[in-house]
Protein backbone atom coordinates (compact mmCIF):
# COMPACT_ATOMS: atom_id res chain seq x y z
CA UNK A 1 0.00 0.00 0.00
CA UNK A 2 1.26 3.41 -0.90
CA UNK A 3 0.36 7.18 0.94
CA UNK A 4 -0.66 10.14 -1.53
CA UNK A 5 -1.15 12.87 0.92
CA UNK A 6 -2.04 16.22 -1.57
CA UNK A 7 -3.54 20.02 -0.51
CA UNK A 8 -5.11 19.77 -3.82
CA UNK A 9 -6.47 16.83 -5.95
CA UNK A 10 -6.02 18.57 -9.12
CA UNK A 11 -2.79 16.18 -10.34
CA UNK A 12 -3.71 12.78 -8.07
CA UNK A 13 -4.68 10.65 -10.87
CA UNK A 14 -1.76 12.10 -12.87
CA UNK A 15 0.87 10.84 -9.48
CA UNK A 16 -1.40 7.50 -9.31
CA UNK A 17 -1.06 6.76 -12.72
CA UNK A 18 2.88 7.21 -12.71
CA UNK A 19 2.46 5.20 -9.43
CA UNK A 20 0.90 1.77 -10.76
CA UNK A 21 3.27 2.19 -13.45
CA UNK A 22 6.19 1.33 -11.14
CA UNK A 23 4.12 -0.81 -8.54
CA UNK A 24 1.43 -2.23 -10.52
CA UNK A 25 -1.20 -3.48 -8.65
CA UNK A 26 -0.52 -1.89 -5.67
CA UNK A 27 -2.92 -0.16 -3.26
CA UNK A 28 -3.40 3.46 -2.51
CA UNK A 29 -4.79 5.53 0.49
CA UNK A 30 -5.22 8.87 1.14
CA UNK A 31 -4.88 11.12 4.10
CA UNK A 32 -6.97 13.79 2.72
CA UNK A 33 -6.82 16.67 0.54
CA UNK A 34 -5.96 19.48 3.24
CA UNK A 35 -2.23 19.34 4.17
CA UNK A 36 -3.55 20.47 8.36
CA UNK A 37 -5.26 16.98 7.99
CA UNK A 38 -2.28 15.84 6.19
CA UNK A 39 0.15 17.11 9.24
CA UNK A 40 2.92 19.03 7.19
CA UNK A 41 3.77 22.40 7.36
CA UNK A 42 4.53 25.11 4.47
CA UNK A 43 7.98 24.75 4.72
CA UNK A 44 9.89 23.22 1.73
CA UNK A 45 11.34 19.56 2.84
CA UNK A 46 14.11 16.97 1.64
CA UNK A 47 12.78 15.23 -1.39
CA UNK A 48 13.36 11.65 0.68
CA UNK A 49 12.69 11.58 4.24
CA UNK A 50 12.38 9.07 6.87
CA UNK A 51 9.49 9.54 9.43
CA UNK A 52 9.69 6.59 12.04
CA UNK A 53 6.92 8.50 14.33
CA UNK A 54 5.20 9.58 11.47
CA UNK A 55 2.54 6.74 11.73
CA UNK A 56 3.19 5.61 15.03
CA UNK A 57 5.76 2.11 15.25
CA UNK A 58 6.07 -0.73 17.44
CA UNK A 59 9.42 -2.06 18.97
CA UNK A 60 10.84 -3.53 15.78
CA UNK A 61 10.37 0.29 14.15
CA UNK A 62 7.21 -0.99 11.69
CA UNK A 63 4.17 1.39 11.53
CA UNK A 64 1.25 -0.42 13.21
CA UNK A 65 -1.38 2.74 13.00
CA UNK A 66 -2.23 6.04 10.89
CA UNK A 67 -3.51 9.14 12.61
CA UNK A 68 -5.53 11.66 11.03
CA UNK A 69 -6.32 14.84 12.92
CA UNK A 70 -9.91 14.49 14.74
CA UNK A 71 -10.22 10.62 13.70
CA UNK A 72 -9.54 7.77 15.82
CA UNK A 73 -6.91 5.62 15.46
CA UNK A 74 -7.52 2.34 13.56
CA UNK A 75 -5.08 -0.45 12.57
CA UNK A 76 -3.81 -0.29 9.14
CA UNK A 77 -1.41 -1.96 6.96
CA UNK A 78 1.79 -0.28 6.77
CA UNK A 79 2.25 1.64 3.88
CA UNK A 80 5.45 1.24 1.41
CA UNK A 81 6.21 4.96 1.59
CA UNK A 82 3.82 8.24 1.25
CA UNK A 83 4.01 10.55 -1.73
CA UNK A 84 3.60 14.01 -0.45
CA UNK A 85 2.47 17.09 -2.91
CA UNK A 86 2.10 20.80 -1.83
CA UNK A 87 1.07 23.80 -4.22
CA UNK A 88 1.98 26.89 -3.04
CA UNK A 89 -1.03 29.54 -1.56
CA UNK A 90 -0.02 31.63 -4.45
CA UNK A 91 -0.01 28.65 -6.92
CA UNK A 92 3.23 28.83 -8.76
CA UNK A 93 4.96 26.09 -6.89
CA UNK A 94 4.75 22.71 -6.10
CA UNK A 95 6.41 20.80 -3.87
CA UNK A 96 7.28 16.87 -4.05
CA UNK A 97 8.61 14.47 -1.73
CA UNK A 98 9.19 10.44 -0.63
CA UNK A 99 8.57 10.31 3.12
CA UNK A 100 9.25 6.61 3.94
CA UNK A 101 8.17 4.79 7.23
CA UNK A 102 11.42 3.30 8.84
CA UNK A 103 14.56 2.96 6.77
CA UNK A 104 15.01 3.25 3.26
CA UNK A 105 17.18 2.63 0.65
CA UNK A 106 18.22 4.67 -2.65
CA UNK A 107 19.83 3.60 -5.79
CA UNK A 108 23.58 5.39 -7.15
CA UNK A 109 22.35 5.63 -11.42
CA UNK A 110 24.92 5.48 -13.92
CA UNK A 111 24.39 6.64 -18.01
CA UNK A 112 20.98 8.25 -17.53
CA UNK A 113 20.24 10.15 -20.39
CA UNK A 114 20.49 13.88 -20.14
CA UNK A 115 17.89 14.71 -19.64
CA UNK A 116 17.00 12.69 -16.58
CA UNK A 117 20.37 13.32 -15.09
CA UNK A 118 18.77 17.57 -14.96
CA UNK A 119 15.90 16.44 -13.12
CA UNK A 120 18.23 14.56 -10.75
CA UNK A 121 20.23 17.87 -10.03
CA UNK A 122 17.13 19.56 -8.63
CA UNK A 123 14.88 17.05 -6.75
CA UNK A 124 15.27 18.94 -3.57
CA UNK A 125 13.55 21.76 -4.88
CA UNK A 126 10.65 22.77 -5.81
CA UNK A 127 8.87 23.08 -9.13
CA UNK A 128 7.82 26.53 -10.62
CA UNK A 129 4.77 25.85 -12.23
CA UNK A 130 1.71 27.80 -13.70
CA UNK A 131 -0.60 25.26 -11.82
CA UNK A 132 -3.73 25.78 -13.72
CA UNK A 133 -1.56 25.44 -16.70
CA UNK A 134 -2.85 21.59 -17.00
CA UNK A 135 -0.62 19.75 -19.67
CA UNK A 136 2.80 21.71 -18.55
CA UNK A 137 2.23 21.43 -15.19
CA UNK A 138 0.81 17.98 -15.29
CA UNK A 139 4.12 17.50 -17.03
CA UNK A 140 6.39 18.93 -14.66
CA UNK A 141 5.10 16.77 -11.39
CA UNK A 142 5.37 13.26 -13.25
CA UNK A 143 8.46 14.12 -14.77
CA UNK A 144 9.89 15.11 -10.96
CA UNK A 145 7.72 12.04 -9.41
CA UNK A 146 9.89 9.63 -12.44
CA UNK A 147 12.94 10.85 -11.00
CA UNK A 148 12.31 10.48 -7.08
CA UNK A 149 10.77 6.54 -8.05
CA UNK A 150 13.82 5.90 -10.16
CA UNK A 151 15.67 6.71 -7.35
CA UNK A 152 14.03 4.80 -5.02
CA UNK A 153 13.71 1.60 -7.39
CA UNK A 154 17.03 1.85 -9.39
CA UNK A 155 14.63 0.75 -12.26
CA UNK A 156 13.66 3.16 -15.47
CA UNK A 157 10.54 2.35 -17.22
CA UNK A 158 9.98 1.82 -21.44
CA UNK A 159 7.97 4.65 -21.96
CA UNK A 160 9.49 6.96 -19.20
CA UNK A 161 6.60 9.17 -17.17
CA UNK A 162 4.39 8.55 -19.97
CA UNK A 163 1.22 6.98 -18.65
CA UNK A 164 -1.32 7.96 -21.54
CA UNK A 165 -3.09 4.90 -23.48
CA UNK A 166 -2.30 6.54 -26.74
CA UNK A 167 1.31 7.12 -26.93
CA UNK A 168 0.85 7.07 -30.71
CA UNK A 169 -1.48 10.14 -30.36
CA UNK A 170 1.61 12.42 -29.69
CA UNK A 171 3.23 11.96 -32.90
CA UNK A 172 0.79 11.62 -34.81
CA UNK A 173 -0.80 14.71 -33.28
CA UNK A 174 2.47 16.33 -34.42
CA UNK A 175 3.18 15.16 -37.88
CA UNK A 176 -0.21 16.82 -38.29
CA UNK A 177 1.66 20.23 -37.52
CA UNK A 178 4.63 19.50 -39.94
CA UNK A 179 7.35 18.47 -36.85
CA UNK A 180 9.74 16.27 -38.11
CA UNK A 181 10.88 12.84 -37.05
CA UNK A 182 13.52 14.38 -35.24
CA UNK A 183 11.82 17.11 -33.81
CA UNK A 184 9.35 14.55 -32.63
CA UNK A 185 11.84 12.04 -31.35
CA UNK A 186 13.56 15.04 -28.99
CA UNK A 187 9.91 16.60 -27.53
CA UNK A 188 8.95 12.93 -26.60
CA UNK A 189 12.16 12.39 -24.96
CA UNK A 190 12.28 16.00 -23.29
CA UNK A 191 8.73 15.49 -22.17
CA UNK A 192 8.13 12.24 -21.18
CA UNK A 193 11.47 10.67 -20.76
CA UNK A 194 10.72 7.76 -23.18
CA UNK A 195 13.05 5.11 -24.13
CA UNK A 196 14.79 5.28 -27.60
CA UNK A 197 12.95 2.07 -28.80
CA UNK A 198 9.83 3.23 -28.09
CA UNK A 199 9.71 6.46 -29.70
CA UNK A 200 10.79 5.02 -32.71
CA UNK A 201 8.02 2.61 -32.48
CA UNK A 202 5.81 5.17 -31.81
CA UNK A 203 6.55 7.36 -34.85
CA UNK A 204 6.71 4.61 -37.16
CA UNK A 205 3.07 3.55 -36.37
CA UNK A 206 1.83 7.27 -36.72
CA UNK A 207 3.50 7.21 -39.88
CA UNK A 208 1.77 4.14 -40.85
CA UNK A 209 -1.68 5.32 -39.47
CA UNK A 210 -1.52 8.75 -41.10
CA UNK A 211 -1.19 7.12 -44.38
CA UNK A 212 -3.93 4.12 -43.69
CA UNK A 213 -6.27 6.74 -42.81
CA UNK A 214 -5.57 9.32 -46.04
CA UNK A 215 -8.73 7.94 -47.71
CA UNK A 216 -11.00 8.43 -45.27
CA UNK A 217 -12.95 11.41 -44.35
CA UNK A 218 -12.63 11.44 -40.34
CA UNK A 219 -15.50 14.70 -39.95
CA UNK A 220 -17.45 13.12 -42.67
CA UNK A 221 -18.43 9.75 -41.85
CA UNK A 222 -18.14 8.01 -38.60
CA UNK A 223 -17.77 4.38 -37.52
CA UNK A 224 -20.27 1.66 -35.82
CA UNK A 225 -19.35 -0.73 -32.82
CA UNK A 226 -22.02 -2.86 -31.55
CA UNK A 227 -21.28 -5.14 -28.06
CA UNK A 228 -22.12 -8.70 -27.64
CA UNK A 229 -21.65 -8.90 -23.49
CA UNK A 230 -21.34 -12.67 -23.68
CA UNK A 231 -18.68 -14.88 -23.71
CA UNK A 232 -18.72 -19.24 -23.31
CA UNK A 233 -16.77 -17.97 -19.55
CA UNK A 234 -14.79 -15.53 -18.08
CA UNK A 235 -10.98 -15.59 -18.08
CA UNK A 236 -9.13 -15.13 -15.01
CA UNK A 237 -7.47 -11.82 -16.57
CA UNK A 238 -10.78 -10.39 -17.85
CA UNK A 239 -12.48 -7.54 -16.63
CA UNK A 240 -14.66 -6.85 -20.21
CA UNK A 241 -18.33 -6.56 -19.80
CA UNK A 242 -19.31 -10.04 -20.19
CA UNK A 243 -21.85 -12.67 -18.82
CA UNK A 244 -21.67 -16.60 -19.38
CA UNK A 245 -23.60 -17.60 -22.43
CA UNK A 246 -25.51 -20.54 -20.31
CA UNK A 247 -27.01 -17.82 -18.41
CA UNK A 248 -28.96 -16.15 -20.59
CA UNK A 249 -30.21 -18.88 -22.51
CA UNK A 250 -33.26 -18.50 -23.62
CA UNK A 251 -33.09 -14.95 -22.94
CA UNK A 252 -30.56 -13.50 -25.60
CA UNK A 253 -33.73 -12.13 -27.13
CA UNK A 254 -34.20 -9.61 -25.09
CA UNK A 255 -30.62 -8.19 -24.78
CA UNK A 256 -30.94 -8.71 -28.73
CA UNK A 257 -34.45 -6.19 -29.20
CA UNK A 258 -32.89 -3.48 -26.63
CA UNK A 259 -29.90 -3.26 -28.76
CA UNK A 260 -32.21 -3.10 -32.03
CA UNK A 261 -33.75 -0.01 -30.59
CA UNK A 262 -30.88 1.48 -30.07
CA UNK A 263 -29.40 0.47 -33.54
CA UNK A 264 -32.64 2.21 -34.89
CA UNK A 265 -32.26 5.48 -33.29
CA UNK A 266 -28.66 5.92 -34.16
CA UNK A 267 -29.64 5.15 -37.89
CA UNK A 268 -32.15 7.60 -37.86
CA UNK A 269 -29.93 10.16 -36.20
CA UNK A 270 -26.68 9.47 -38.60
CA UNK A 271 -29.30 9.07 -41.66
CA UNK A 272 -26.85 11.02 -44.88
CA UNK A 273 -23.46 10.16 -42.84
CA UNK A 274 -21.74 7.60 -44.34
CA UNK A 275 -19.88 4.39 -42.25
CA UNK A 276 -16.61 3.61 -42.58
CA UNK A 277 -15.81 1.02 -40.46
CA UNK A 278 -18.39 -1.83 -38.97
CA UNK A 279 -17.03 -3.94 -34.94
CA UNK A 280 -19.14 -6.24 -33.80
CA UNK A 281 -17.30 -6.84 -30.64
CA UNK A 282 -18.06 -8.03 -26.95
CA UNK A 283 -17.56 -10.45 -25.46
CA UNK A 284 -17.48 -12.88 -28.11
CA UNK A 285 -20.50 -12.24 -30.55
CA UNK A 286 -19.97 -15.89 -31.99
CA UNK A 287 -21.25 -17.00 -28.43
CA UNK A 288 -24.77 -16.16 -29.85
CA UNK A 289 -26.31 -19.29 -31.53
CA UNK A 290 -26.18 -19.15 -35.51
CA UNK A 291 -30.26 -18.15 -35.14
CA UNK A 292 -29.41 -15.08 -33.29
CA UNK A 293 -26.16 -13.99 -35.28
CA UNK A 294 -28.10 -14.27 -37.92
CA UNK A 295 -30.75 -12.01 -36.75
CA UNK A 296 -28.19 -9.52 -35.15
CA UNK A 297 -26.24 -9.46 -38.21
CA UNK A 298 -29.53 -9.21 -40.92
CA UNK A 299 -30.40 -6.49 -38.70
CA UNK A 300 -27.05 -4.45 -39.05
CA UNK A 301 -26.98 -4.95 -43.13
CA UNK A 302 -30.64 -3.96 -43.33
CA UNK A 303 -30.19 -1.02 -40.88
CA UNK A 304 -27.82 0.62 -42.36
CA UNK A 305 -26.45 1.72 -45.74
CA UNK A 306 -23.42 -0.47 -45.82
CA UNK A 307 -22.35 0.52 -49.08
CA UNK A 308 -19.50 3.31 -48.28
CA UNK A 309 -17.90 0.22 -45.44
CA UNK A 310 -14.69 -0.67 -45.93
CA UNK A 311 -14.36 -3.08 -42.97
CA UNK A 312 -17.06 -5.60 -41.39
CA UNK A 313 -15.41 -7.02 -38.37
CA UNK A 314 -16.69 -9.89 -35.94
CA UNK A 315 -14.91 -11.16 -33.22
CA UNK A 316 -15.10 -14.85 -33.27
CA UNK A 317 -12.39 -14.88 -30.25
CA UNK A 318 -13.06 -17.87 -28.84
CA UNK A 319 -12.21 -20.81 -30.50
CA UNK A 320 -14.85 -22.75 -28.53
CA UNK A 321 -17.47 -20.76 -29.44
CA UNK A 322 -16.97 -21.46 -33.29
CA UNK A 323 -18.90 -23.64 -35.27
CA UNK A 324 -19.16 -23.83 -39.16
CA UNK A 325 -22.77 -22.97 -39.17
CA UNK A 326 -21.43 -19.65 -37.55
CA UNK A 327 -19.33 -19.08 -40.11
CA UNK A 328 -21.12 -19.27 -42.45
CA UNK A 329 -23.83 -16.66 -41.33
CA UNK A 330 -20.48 -14.06 -41.12
CA UNK A 331 -19.53 -14.98 -44.80
CA UNK A 332 -23.44 -14.35 -45.76
CA UNK A 333 -23.25 -10.93 -44.46
CA UNK A 334 -20.32 -10.05 -45.84
CA UNK A 335 -18.22 -9.65 -42.99
CA UNK A 336 -14.36 -9.14 -44.40
CA UNK A 337 -11.88 -9.50 -40.91
CA UNK A 338 -12.64 -12.19 -38.10
CA UNK A 339 -10.49 -12.62 -34.63
CA UNK A 340 -9.81 -16.22 -33.80
CA UNK A 341 -8.25 -15.91 -30.34
CA UNK A 342 -6.26 -18.11 -28.69
CA UNK A 343 -3.82 -15.90 -26.22
CA UNK A 344 -1.42 -18.40 -25.89
CA UNK A 345 -0.52 -21.89 -27.44
CA UNK A 346 0.22 -23.56 -24.15
CA UNK A 347 -2.58 -25.77 -23.21
CA UNK A 348 -1.56 -25.47 -18.93
CA UNK A 349 -2.13 -22.60 -19.26
CA UNK A 350 -5.06 -22.33 -21.19
CA UNK A 351 -6.60 -24.69 -18.71
CA UNK A 352 -5.06 -22.44 -16.16
CA UNK A 353 -7.02 -18.71 -17.12
CA UNK A 354 -10.35 -20.47 -17.51
CA UNK A 355 -10.49 -20.93 -21.74
CA UNK A 356 -12.23 -24.14 -22.22
CA UNK A 357 -10.75 -24.96 -25.71
CA UNK A 358 -7.38 -26.48 -26.37
CA UNK A 359 -4.35 -25.54 -28.73
CA UNK A 360 -5.97 -28.44 -31.29
CA UNK A 361 -9.30 -26.29 -31.45
CA UNK A 362 -7.66 -23.14 -32.43
CA UNK A 363 -5.97 -24.70 -35.16
CA UNK A 364 -8.76 -26.95 -36.23
CA UNK A 365 -11.43 -23.44 -36.20
CA UNK A 366 -8.52 -21.57 -38.07
CA UNK A 367 -8.66 -24.08 -40.66
CA UNK A 368 -12.29 -24.15 -40.57
CA UNK A 369 -12.69 -20.00 -41.29
CA UNK A 370 -10.03 -20.33 -43.97
CA UNK A 371 -11.95 -23.30 -45.53
CA UNK A 372 -15.02 -20.75 -45.20
CA UNK A 373 -13.45 -18.36 -47.70
CA UNK A 374 -12.09 -15.68 -44.67
CA UNK A 375 -8.79 -14.30 -46.03
CA UNK A 376 -8.10 -11.34 -43.06
CA UNK A 377 -8.07 -13.42 -40.39
CA UNK A 378 -6.81 -11.56 -36.78
CA UNK A 379 -5.39 -13.74 -33.46
CA UNK A 380 -4.88 -12.05 -30.13
CA UNK A 381 -2.05 -13.07 -27.42
CA UNK A 382 -1.26 -12.22 -24.21
CA UNK A 383 2.28 -11.96 -22.74
CA UNK A 384 2.81 -12.11 -19.31
CA UNK A 385 0.23 -14.71 -18.82
CA UNK A 386 0.73 -16.43 -15.41
CA UNK A 387 3.86 -18.88 -15.37
CA UNK A 388 4.59 -18.61 -19.12
CA UNK A 389 8.66 -17.93 -19.68
CA UNK A 390 10.56 -17.11 -23.00
CA UNK A 391 10.35 -20.54 -24.11
CA UNK A 392 7.02 -20.57 -23.36
CA UNK A 393 6.30 -17.07 -25.89
CA UNK A 394 8.46 -18.75 -28.34
CA UNK A 395 6.33 -22.16 -28.50
CA UNK A 396 3.54 -20.06 -29.31
CA UNK A 397 4.99 -17.94 -31.95
CA UNK A 398 5.84 -20.85 -33.52
CA UNK A 399 2.52 -22.36 -33.69
CA UNK A 400 0.58 -18.86 -34.71
CA UNK A 401 3.60 -19.04 -37.29
CA UNK A 402 2.18 -22.18 -38.41
CA UNK A 403 -0.78 -20.93 -39.47
CA UNK A 404 -0.23 -18.01 -41.06
CA UNK A 405 -3.05 -15.20 -39.40
CA UNK A 406 -3.12 -12.30 -41.67
CA UNK A 407 -2.44 -10.11 -38.52
CA UNK A 408 -1.66 -10.39 -34.65
CA UNK A 409 -2.56 -7.86 -32.36
CA UNK A 410 -0.30 -8.96 -28.82
CA UNK A 411 -0.89 -7.80 -25.84
CA UNK A 412 1.39 -7.25 -22.19
CA UNK A 413 -1.11 -8.64 -19.55
CA UNK A 414 -3.04 -5.78 -17.80
CA UNK A 415 -4.33 -7.27 -14.27
CA UNK A 416 -7.65 -4.92 -14.15
CA UNK A 417 -9.41 -4.53 -10.67
CA UNK A 418 -12.64 -6.25 -11.68
CA UNK A 419 -10.50 -9.23 -12.79
CA UNK A 420 -10.81 -12.44 -10.58
CA UNK A 421 -6.81 -12.54 -10.69
CA UNK A 422 -6.77 -9.32 -8.88
CA UNK A 423 -10.16 -9.77 -6.47
CA UNK A 424 -8.75 -13.20 -5.77
CA UNK A 425 -5.33 -12.42 -5.58
CA UNK A 426 -4.78 -14.66 -2.43
CA UNK A 427 -6.06 -17.76 -4.52
CA UNK A 428 -3.78 -16.85 -7.12
CA UNK A 429 -0.89 -15.10 -5.26
CA UNK A 430 2.27 -17.48 -6.05
CA UNK A 431 1.36 -17.66 -9.62
CA UNK A 432 4.53 -16.20 -11.48
CA UNK A 433 3.72 -13.33 -14.13
CA UNK A 434 6.45 -12.30 -16.19
CA UNK A 435 6.59 -9.82 -18.84
CA UNK A 436 10.46 -8.89 -19.93
CA UNK A 437 11.79 -6.57 -23.44
CA UNK A 438 12.86 -9.68 -24.34
CA UNK A 439 9.57 -11.24 -24.92
CA UNK A 440 8.18 -8.21 -26.44
CA UNK A 441 10.99 -7.86 -28.60
CA UNK A 442 11.23 -11.68 -29.19
CA UNK A 443 7.35 -11.68 -30.41
CA UNK A 444 7.90 -8.42 -32.86
CA UNK A 445 10.75 -10.73 -34.99
CA UNK A 446 8.33 -13.38 -34.93
CA UNK A 447 5.58 -10.65 -36.58
CA UNK A 448 8.21 -9.05 -38.58
CA UNK A 449 9.36 -12.69 -39.97
CA UNK A 450 5.47 -12.96 -41.05
CA UNK A 451 5.76 -10.30 -42.91
CA UNK A 452 3.47 -7.96 -40.84
CA UNK A 453 4.40 -4.32 -39.92
CA UNK A 454 2.98 -2.82 -36.56
CA UNK A 455 0.44 -0.17 -37.13
CA UNK A 456 -1.28 0.01 -34.00
CA UNK A 457 -0.53 0.87 -30.70
CA UNK A 458 -2.27 1.21 -27.47
CA UNK A 459 -1.23 1.03 -23.13
CA UNK A 460 -3.26 0.03 -20.36
CA UNK A 461 -2.80 0.77 -16.41
CA UNK A 462 -1.28 -2.43 -14.36
CA UNK A 463 0.30 -4.06 -17.57
CA UNK A 464 3.16 -6.53 -17.02
CA UNK A 465 6.11 -5.23 -17.85
CA UNK A 466 4.95 -1.28 -18.43
CA UNK A 467 4.79 -2.36 -21.64
CA UNK A 468 2.11 -1.67 -24.72
CA UNK A 469 -0.23 -3.80 -26.55
CA UNK A 470 1.09 -3.72 -30.69
CA UNK A 471 -1.27 -4.61 -33.38
CA UNK A 472 0.92 -5.94 -36.40
CA UNK A 473 -0.24 -6.85 -39.86
CA UNK A 474 0.51 -7.61 -43.35
CA UNK A 475 -0.02 -4.70 -46.17
CA UNK A 476 -3.81 -4.08 -46.56
CA UNK A 477 -5.14 -6.09 -43.56
CA UNK A 478 -4.92 -3.60 -41.27
CA UNK A 479 -8.08 -3.02 -39.20
CA UNK A 480 -8.81 0.86 -40.05
CA UNK A 481 -11.10 0.51 -36.74
CA UNK A 482 -8.14 -0.02 -34.51
CA UNK A 483 -6.61 2.91 -35.27
CA UNK A 484 -9.92 5.36 -35.49
CA UNK A 485 -10.92 3.97 -31.60
CA UNK A 486 -7.13 4.40 -30.59
CA UNK A 487 -6.21 7.70 -32.07
CA UNK A 488 -9.88 9.60 -31.69
CA UNK A 489 -9.79 10.46 -35.04
CA UNK A 490 -13.58 10.12 -36.07
CA UNK A 491 -16.79 9.60 -33.95
CA UNK A 492 -17.62 5.80 -33.22
CA UNK A 493 -20.80 5.22 -31.80
CA UNK A 494 -21.03 2.19 -29.26
CA UNK A 495 -24.45 0.27 -29.12
CA UNK A 496 -24.66 -2.29 -26.34
CA UNK A 497 -24.06 -2.64 -22.49
CA UNK A 498 -20.92 -1.47 -21.52
CA UNK A 499 -20.16 0.50 -24.73
CA UNK A 500 -19.03 4.80 -25.04
CA UNK A 501 -20.03 6.42 -27.95
CA UNK A 502 -17.53 8.85 -28.83
CA UNK A 503 -18.15 12.60 -30.64
CA UNK A 504 -15.25 14.45 -32.26
CA UNK A 505 -16.15 17.90 -32.64
CA UNK A 506 -14.31 18.96 -35.70
CA UNK A 507 -12.09 21.79 -35.52
CA UNK A 508 -12.15 22.20 -31.75
CA UNK A 509 -9.73 19.26 -30.33
CA UNK A 510 -12.43 18.44 -28.59
CA UNK A 511 -14.40 14.91 -27.71
CA UNK A 512 -17.72 14.58 -25.76
CA UNK A 513 -18.58 10.96 -24.57
CA UNK A 514 -21.64 9.14 -23.22
CA UNK A 515 -21.59 5.73 -21.94
CA UNK A 516 -24.43 2.66 -21.51
CA UNK A 517 -24.55 1.08 -18.22
CA UNK A 518 -22.72 -2.25 -17.94
CA UNK A 519 -24.92 -4.57 -16.72
CA UNK A 520 -27.30 -6.51 -18.99
CA UNK A 521 -30.46 -6.59 -17.13
CA UNK A 522 -30.08 -2.65 -16.66
CA UNK A 523 -29.38 -1.86 -20.25
CA UNK A 524 -32.69 -4.05 -20.97
CA UNK A 525 -34.66 -2.07 -18.63
CA UNK A 526 -33.15 1.09 -19.63
CA UNK A 527 -32.84 1.43 -23.06
CA UNK A 528 -34.55 4.59 -23.53
CA UNK A 529 -32.36 6.10 -21.31
CA UNK A 530 -29.58 4.82 -23.42
CA UNK A 531 -31.06 6.26 -26.38
CA UNK A 532 -32.07 9.23 -24.55
CA UNK A 533 -28.28 10.03 -23.48
CA UNK A 534 -27.29 9.79 -27.09
CA UNK A 535 -29.98 12.40 -28.27
CA UNK A 536 -28.71 14.18 -25.81
CA UNK A 537 -24.77 14.36 -27.04
CA UNK A 538 -25.93 14.60 -30.58
CA UNK A 539 -28.16 17.38 -30.08
CA UNK A 540 -25.29 20.16 -28.86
Amino acid sequence: MIKIQLNDMSYEQDIRELLMAFYPGETFEYDGAEKEEAGFGDGVKPAFAVEKKAAGENESGAAVEIRAEGKKAAKEVTPKFAVEGIVSEDRRSFSLRIIHYGSARFHCLRNLPAEIEEEMQHVEEPLTVEYEERFDTKNKIKRRLYALLLLQTGKTLPWGSLTGIRPAKIPLTKLGEGMKEEEIARYMKRTYYASDEKIALSIDIAKRERQLLASIDPHKGYSLYAGIPFCPTTCLYCSFTSYPIDKWKGRTGLYLHALFRELDYVAQEKKGYPINTVYLGGGTPTSLSPEDLDLLLGKLKNTFDFSTVSEFTVEAGRPDSITREKLKVLKKYGVTRISINPQTMKQETLDLIGRRHTVEDVKEKFAMAREEGFDNINMDLIIGLPQEELEDVRATMEAVKALGPDSLTVHSLAIKRAARLNTMREVYKDLKIVNTQEMIDLTASYARGMGMNPYYLYRQKNMAGNFENVGYARPGKECIYNILIMEEQQTIIGCGAGTTTKRVIPGENRIERVENVKNVEQYIERIDEMIERKRRLFAV
